[in-house]
């Protein structure tokens, strides 16, 4: 069996600190390959969680080998509310009309959503073979999905519970995508 190691380096802001912590890595491999006297393929990668990441993201592009989006640290940073805390006034929120929908179950398109587009556009200004992944309870919503589709990311990680919920909202995201397409000709 093959494996392939990756190591993806969580809530990231500076690109600078994203350098210093792939040198130590890179140092701590050279030394595990020593040791096993064989090379080690693993590749770094970075969270972007922040509403800073997504700003900077295509700086980071030269220094990390992937990208993957962590949503629901992504939106409640961006809200400015805990996601533990959420729950006590999302639904007065949704009841109240202030949210449409809750952001952690559907992606804010206008919020975290430009912000994600941004992060991308930068990536792939940069590195257009940067794989860009999303992991988050988003992941598993049809219409969320076929948003992530839209603006160029490559994979959803999801709880292994979310798995078949997120093959059916990737399945029925293609006729969402279709629709937007032929509704806006």
């Amino acid at each position: 069996v093959e494996v392939e190691a990756a190591i993806l380096l969580p809530l990231i802001s500076l690109p600078a600190e994203l350098q210093v912590l792939k040198a130590t890595l890179t140092q701590v491999i050279a030394q595990a390959e020593a040791t096993l006297q064989q090379p080690l393929h693993i590749e770094i990668g970075m969270m972007i969680e922040t509403p800073r990441a997504c700003l900077i993201a295509g700086e980071c592009a030269e220094d990390a080998a992937f990208f993957s989006f962590g949503t629901n640290d992504l939106t409640q940073m961006t809200f400015g509310f805990s996601r533990d805390d959420a729950g006590s006034f999302i639904q007065a929120y949704l009841q109240s009309g202030i949210l449409q929908e809750d952001p952690y179950q559907h992606l804010d398109q206008a919020g975290v959503g430009t912000l994600m587009r941004q992060a991308i556009t930068g990536v792939r200004d940069r590195q257009p073979e940067h794989s860009i992944g999303v992991c988050g309870e988003v992941g598993s919503d049809p219409y969320s999905i076929a948003f992530l589709r839209e603006i160029g990311i490559d994979y959803v990680s999801c709880s292994p519970y979310r798995i078949p919920a997120a093959w059916l909202a990737i399945a029925q995201s293609a006729p969402i995508i279709e629709e937007a397409s032929v509704g806006s000709r």
